[in-house]
């Protein structure tokens, strides 16, 4: 089976309301799916996140069932016509995902060809491992290991150096640069509007922004939407 990835920055872009900016590209991608199975882990307030995600689905004419509502989340991986993984903290979602044992049926089932959305923390976790993430770690989960649906690391809501910022911190470059010191893995810095689709051998860049490619030993590189980046595949 090929492998069909959706890799979303953010939830939101400036003046948009809620994946406005990504419907296209999801309905595009999901086609004929008429169910999505939906993991709100990435926030505390379950119910209400998968009350957002299915009014917000719902209008595109998909059913969502939320994973924390089955009684038997493996059993529900299994039978999923699609998966839409949800932003948030990326370290809550990874724990929960470890804590329920569906890193292994997860990663079979969008191997075998399963549809997997991502947004954010959803992006994240698709990824070799979450050690790029911005995120900070309210929770400890048992491996910073996620996923690994693609040879890469995800950094989303990339955000570029502001030249008139009087702020002296370290930018996302040079965090990244700093992953890089330890990590061999290339990094996506996805920014907001910035979405990756995976089909198989095929990647594309989609979407409304601009990619950022980060690689040991190597200076960024800039991606325009449109682009096609099937050589990061060849980094397994």
């Amino acid at each position: 089976m090929t492998p069909r990835i959706l890799l979303i920055s953010s939830s939101h872009v400036h003046r948009t309301e809620y994946l406005d900016h990504a419907e296209p590209e999801i309905r595009d991608f999901l086609g004929p799916v008429r169910r999505v199975l939906f993991f709100p882990w990435a926030l505390k307030d379950l119910d209400g996140y998968a009350a957002k995600v299915r009014e917000r689905l719902g209008r595109m004419g998909f059913a969502v069932d939320s994973i924390h509502e089955a009684p038997d989340p493996v059993r529900a991986v299994e039978n999923a016509e699609a998966v839409f993984v949800g932003g948030g903290n990326t370290f809550r979602l990874l724990k929960t995902m470890y804590e329920k044992d569906l890193l292994l049926p997860l990663r079979r089932r969008a191997g075998e060809g399963m549809p997997y959305v991502g947004s954010s923390a959803g992006s994240n976790v698709a990824g070799a491992t979450i050690r790029s993430t911005n995120d900070m770690p309210v929770v400890e989960p048992p491996s910073l290991s996620a996923l690994a649906l693609v040879p890469f690391c995800m950094n989303p809501h990339y955000l570029d150096p502001d030249p008139a910022s009087t702020h002296k911190g370290e930018t996302r470059e040079e965090r990244i640069a700093q992953f890089h010191e330890e990590n061999d893995e290339p990094v996506v810095g996805l920014r907001k509007g910035a979405i990756r689709r995976i089909e198989g051998n095929e990647i594309s860049l989609r979407g409304i922004a601009r990619m950022r490619l980060f690689r040991r030993g190597q200076p960024p590189a800039e991606f325009e939407p449109g682009a096609r980046l099937d050589f990061l595949l060849r980094q397994k």
